[in-house]
């Protein structure tokens, strides 16, 4: 089992790996060898996730997730296939934990008497001194 949280652990075989050419760096190995990893995840059927962090996750996902709900990961940064693995795998583990989190309910509050009374006094003040920046005029 994969650990994501304390209380969220994942089945390695809800996960699929398939291996493609990388574009990016690699020489010659490039063009012969299959080092980029696309690992697949099934958000929507997924028995170790809650629905609230499916939900989250999928949202958090966006052009990631397929119509079916699968979570697609292409990770080709690196030389070798392993260390393509490796990253896609920290990528997944970090977008679940990331929607694990639930987010904090805004109370909707309201300003204090004083804090009415201090920005209105501060407007005072601030009008004064613009006041003093007027010419003076002379009227004879």
């Amino acid at each position: 089992m994969i650990r994501v949280t304390d209380t969220i652990h994942i089945d390695p075989a809800e996960i699929g790996e398939s291996f493609v050419r990388a574009s990016g760096p690699g020489g010659q190995n490039v063009n012969k060898l299959s080092t980029a990893v696309m690992l697949r995840f099934d958000v929507r059927t997924s028995p170790s996730l809650p629905e609230d962090v499916k939900t989250r996750l999928l949202a958090q996902a966006g052009k990631m997730v397929t119509r079916d709900g699968v979570l697609v990961i292409k990770a080709q940064t690196h030389r070798t296939q392993e260390r393509n693995r490796a990253e896609a795998l920290d990528r997944l583990i970090d977008m679940i934990a990331r929607a694990a989190i639930a987010p904090k309910i805004r109370r909707a509050t309201k300003p204090s008497r004083a804090a009415k009374a201090k920005r209105v006094e501060a407007k005072k003040a601030r009008g004064a001194v613009k006041s003093m920046r007027v010419k003076p005029r002379f009227d004879d």
